[in-house]
């Protein structure tokens, strides 16, 4: 899997786009900068964005190209954050956050099962974790997103992982997305605001 995607990220095309993902954005736009940490960054469009916004960001992806890409396109907009390549089930730390944002990260269930009760852990009270993910419908379409359907999400799921949280927002529906050359065009996902009381 690992190869897979070194693969997907060694051309210098950012093959998810330099902008940040639109759910990001703006949510983020209204938020006071504070301590973020994104999951599956791959080539740190969101990381990026942040880091531009005053946030302090922490990223990771198992991917060594993907990081190499995001370092590449943060000198450019001349931030800096810390990004580490390893996998989701063996990200540990003591710190805690203002806000973790999933934006198209997809795991399989045993991945899920160690990080999703982690990601609750480090939640600072008051923090917010923000999902942006193809729902299970995706499967259906061919505008980018996991063919295996174990890696998609649908709404109960959500609400049970993240049932310790306030929602504050939770939908599915079928956005237009543009971004890069692997999400392109219709597509069913499902975005989730939840706060840490």
């Amino acid at each position: 899997m690992k190869e897979q995607w070194d693969k997907r990220y060694r051309p210098d095309k950012y093959v998810y786009g330099t902008e940040p993902n639109l759910f990001f954005k703006e949510w983020i736009d209204k938020q006071k900068p504070g301590k973020i940490l994104l999951p599956a960054e791959g080539e740190g469009r969101n990381a990026v964005y942040a880091a531009q916004l005053g946030w302090e960001v922490f990223a990771f992806d198992f991917s060594y190209e993907a990081k190499k890409k995001a370092i590449r396109l943060a000198g450019r907009k001349g931030v800096n954050f810390e990004y580490k390549v390893l996998g989701a089930q063996d990200f540990k730390t003591t710190e805690k956050y203002d806000a973790v944002a999933l934006i198209f990260a997809h795991f399989g269930r045993e991945v899920k099962r160690v990080l999703f009760p982690r990601i609750l852990e480090l939640l600072n009270p008051g923090g917010t974790l923000l999902i942006e993910v193809f729902s299970i419908d995706q499967f259906l379409l061919d505008s980018g997103g996991p063919k295996n359907p174990d890696l998609l999400y649908d709404l109960k799921e959500i609400e049970i992982e993240f049932a310790s949280l306030e929602t504050k927002h939770l939908e599915k529906l079928e956005i237009d997305i543009q971004e890069g050359s692997m999400h392109t065009g219709v597509s069913d996902v499902i975005q989730y605001i939840g706060v840490k009381e």
